[in-house]
């Protein structure tokens, strides 16, 4: 038995806005061939399939056309879950039809825990493998509020409720299990886990209320032979377990990831070995990526090079010298005109340091998020930590609320 396993596909997603659905093209091409060329049985998609909770047309075209392609090749089965970018009702409307051509789609939780515990038979027929198909866990799915509960008693509780969650699904799955014969034990998960990795403009939104990185590996019982995460886009193992990973993001989702050697993984079971043996795939560069910093020599000599080299190229350029008079814009433009580079975005580090410190009310917003804009707020009152902890979680909370609110709008408008 072979699994794959990709997640944070974010298909829609644009870069600047320029939009990337020739890049979403070509990995689904290759990941089909590869698909094919490495015999998989079992695929699994662990979240955030698209960038938004109401995807455009395109974005739905090249996900239903992978599920037609892949159904017809040597995949048996196709396990999808939900992340915190997608929709639960969107994904799982066509459930049915896609239970069907062996497609089986957990897009939110339900009480009956059995919808999350997933049989796969082999093409004989015989059970292959048992699935804990767990998808993003929304705060309201496995917190209780205590009256008078604080910042800390909140991510205690949060994070206690999704190791409980965990818990009681592979329980009922290690029973199933016996009953069948002791077959493997898959776990699937979109979470963000203790020590996790991520990069500048990767667009990975912190999961829960003030508790960034705090759900650890040992919230996945031991029982689980492999788990197959989503969220970060960084491939990496979770608590240096081989068998607890992330498989990361399949394109550079910012400049920030320009350069990172991106991944899928495939698990390996045999009657002969007591768990799975498992392996990377490199996946190709479909649109390069490059970012430059530095000042204008700097700047004048890295694109020289990339033009030189011929190759379709997307710029971010960051304009870190002294001199405030110099048109960097101009410049770039001038240098990269009718070539297969193209910039992106231009920021000149120097103008914004200024403008930043002439007055705080004159800062640049698209420079600042969210939280940082709060944070800000925060200082310009000169609030102490004692308090600052409890306001930060409370705002956080707020955002979420709203963010809550405008999915589930989105969700009744589609």
């Amino acid at each position: 038995m072979r699994i794959l396993h990709t997640s944070d596909w974010h298909l829609g997603r644009t870069l600047y806005e320029r939009k990337r659905y020739d890049e979403f093209q070509a990995f689904l091409n290759w990941l089909r061939d590869v698909v094919v060329e490495e015999r998989i049985d079992i695929l699994l998609i662990a979240g955030d399939v698209f960038d938004t909770v109401s995807p455009g047309n395109r974005a739905q075209e090249l996900y239903y056309s992978f599920l037609r392609d892949i159904v017809d090749s040597c995949c048996h089965h196709i396990v999808v879950i939900a992340g915190n970018h997608d929709s639960p009702s969107f994904l799982e409307a066509p459930r049915e039809l896609l239970a069907a051509l062996r497609v089986r789609v957990v897009g939110s939780v339900e009480p009956d825990l059995s919808k999350e515990i997933l049989v796969l038979n082999s093409r004989e027929g015989h059970p292959q493998a048992i699935l804990c198909a767990v998808p993003f866990l929304r705060d309201r799915d496995v917190r209780l509020v205590d009256d008078d509960e604080g910042a800390e008693d909140k991510t205690r509780n949060l994070v206690e409720g999704i190791r409980m969650h965990y818990a009681k699904v592979t329980e009922k799955a290690c029973g199933l299990s016996q009953h069948l014969g002791g077959i493997p034990i898959i776990g699937m998960g979109h979470l963000l886990a203790t020590g996790g990795k991520t990069l500048e403009g990767d667009g990975v939104r912190d999961l829960y209320i003030g508790s960034l990185g705090t759900v650890g590996s040992d919230i996945f019982p031991e029982a689980l032979d492999y788990v197959a995460l989503g969220h970060l886009h960084i491939p990496q193992k979770v608590g240096g377990e081989d068998r607890i990973r992330y498989s990361g993001s399949p394109l550079a989702m910012g400049f920030g990831e320009a350069g990172q050697q991106k991944e899928i993984v495939i698990v390996e079971f045999t009657p002969e070995s007591a768990g799975g043996a498992i392996f990377t795939r490199p996946v190709p560069v479909f649109q390069r990526l490059q970012r430059i910093r530095g000042d204008m020599d700097h700047i004048r000599g890295e694109i020289a090079e990339l033009v030189a080299s011929g190759e379709s190229i997307w710029l971010e350029i960051e304009y870190i010298g002294t001199s405030l008079g110099v048109e960097v814009r101009d410049v770039v433009t001038q240098m990269v005109n009718g070539t297969a580079v193209e910039v992106l975005r231009i920021r000149n580090q120097r103008i914004v340091e200024q403008v930043l410190h002439k007055a705080q009310e004159e800062e640049l917003l698209e420079n600042l998020d969210v939280d940082e804009v709060f944070l800000r707020c925060l200082d310009s009152h000169d609030v102490q930590s004692a308090e600052r902890e409890e306001l930060v979680v409370l705002y956080r909370e707020i955002i979420l609320s709203m963010q809550t609110a405008e999915n589930g709008q989105s969700e009744v408008q589609a």
